[in-house]
């Protein structure tokens, strides 16, 4: 299916990705990809490892569900309130250097978490790693879309799979690395921030060169906003309905992030290195799923996407409760690859709802996603607190049905098409 050409907050340059590919050569283009998706793996894996640290943290401090949900909502709430601000910041004025500050902000996060020795410092350390996502995320999303050459779907995925499979590799190197070794071991990862930093320098190079960053600086180029191809009431309804449908998405998908590892432990008895590991399962079909929805959504539309991903996990999520270890192993893998195949597609979607807004929807979507698995987090924790870890995959088990939200979606690629 033939993709509309949505502008961006810079200039009409923005999204007219092939005459880069033209310029500077596909080659190049595909590489800033890669390494965008390559920082999004090494960005994710660090800040994966702060729920993959939550027994031993919980353990070590004798902390209580409440305050390991408290832990998630440090990072994602510095995550999910500034993400939207940067967005709406750099729409207006790009900050191209702004990446490898980023992640100067996750490097000091992790540093801090291996020597934090109070529940002060956990909770400190943990939001200046959610600071750095803040500006990672927003203005990684916009470059992907510059370089993505018209395949917006595809260009999302790829930046998207880093992060998943960041986040799947995370609690395997927690149960081999930080698990045997302690707390302290966390800095070792610092590594991994700084090799990110050096490539994002050079995507920050390669951002500041782009045509349209150079007409910004001469001033040959006006920023119009596109306009939205349908009434504002509407785009306001239907991106409220993304954002339910991403509260359902992201507050399940936190359920097993946050607790997966008690509740295998606490059910069946499983070592933390065994939970770890069916941990890694869960996020690595996590990250498969993510890259599979937006190719896909480039050929069918994000619509039907949206709608077998969310509603379609709605069965499996409903049978893992009363599962035996060995099919919670393969429910837990169905709904990661079927629940995240919507993310790529609910981005670019958002995308084409508003037009020129690039950076503002990337802030709000991931915002809001940080900010609702942290929430999610800590109420899921409360209730753990209150009945037990299973009441909680119970209760969950009910959100994809919030899918069938699905049908009141404008189809706006059959307007625009």
């Amino acid at each position: 299916m033939k993709q509309p050409a949505v502008g961006v907050a810079a200039s009409a340059p923005l999204s007219t990705a092939p005459a880069l590919g033209t310029a500077s050569g596909s080659n190049t283009t595909f590489a800033i990809l890669i390494s965008l998706s390559v920082c999004h793996l090494l960005n994710d894996m660090n800040q994966s490892l702060v729920p993959a640290l939550y027994p031993i943290l919980k353990d070590n401090y004798a902390l209580d569900f409440g305050q390991i949900g408290l832990i998630t909502l440090a990072f994602q709430l510095t995550a999910s309130l500034l993400q939207p601000v940067v967005g709406i910041v750099t729409d207006k004025r790009p900050q191209p250097y702004s990446l490898p500050i980023a992640m100067g902000s996750s490097l000091a996060g992790l540093l801090l978490l291996s020597v934090a020795n109070t529940y002060a410092l956990i909770l400190l350390a943990a939001a200046l790693v959610g600071i750095g996502s803040s500006v990672f995320h927003p203005e990684s999303s916009r470059v992907a879309r510059m370089a993505s050459g018209g395949r917006y779907g595809f260009a999302q995925s790829l930046f998207q799979l880093g992060g998943s499979t960041g986040s799947s590799i995370g609690p395997l190197l927690a149960a081999f690395i930080v698990v045997p070794r302690g707390q302290g071991s966390i800095a070792w990862f610092s590594a991994a921030a700084l090799l990110a930093i050096l490539i994002l320098a050079n995507v920050s190079m390669w951002y500041a060169r782009h045509p349209a960053m150079a007409a910004r600086r001469n001033k040959k180029v006006a920023a119009p906003i596109a306009a939205s191809p349908l009434p504002r009431a509407t785009v306001i309804f239907a991106f409220s309905i993304l954002l339910v449908l991403l509260f359902s998405k992201n507050v399940y998908t936190s359920s097993l992030s946050s607790y997966y590892t008690f509740y295998l432990i606490q059910k069946f008895g499983v070592s933390v290195q065994s939970a770890q590991l069916h941990l890694f399962a869960f996020l690595g079909a996590v990250a498969a799923g993510t890259f599979i929805g937006g190719p896909i959504g480039d050929r069918v539309g994000r619509k039907p996407v949206i709608w077998f991903s969310i509603l379609g996990a709605f069965p499996f999520a409903l049978m893992l409760p009363y599962a035996s270890l060995m099919w919670t192993g393969v429910l837990s893998v169905l709904i990661g690859l079927i629940l995240a195949s919507a993310f790529s597609a609910i981005v670019v979607y958002a995308q084409e709802l508003l037009p020129g807004r690039v950076g503002m929807v990337a802030g709000m979507v991931f915002g809001f996603s940080f900010g609702l698995g942290g929430l999610g987090a800590a109420a899921l924790g409360e209730i753990a607190d209150a009945t037990s870890i299973e009441t909680v995959y119970k209760v969950c088990s009910f959100l994809p049905l919030i899918g069938l939200l699905t049908a009141l979606l404008p189809d706006i690629e059959k307007r625009r098409g």
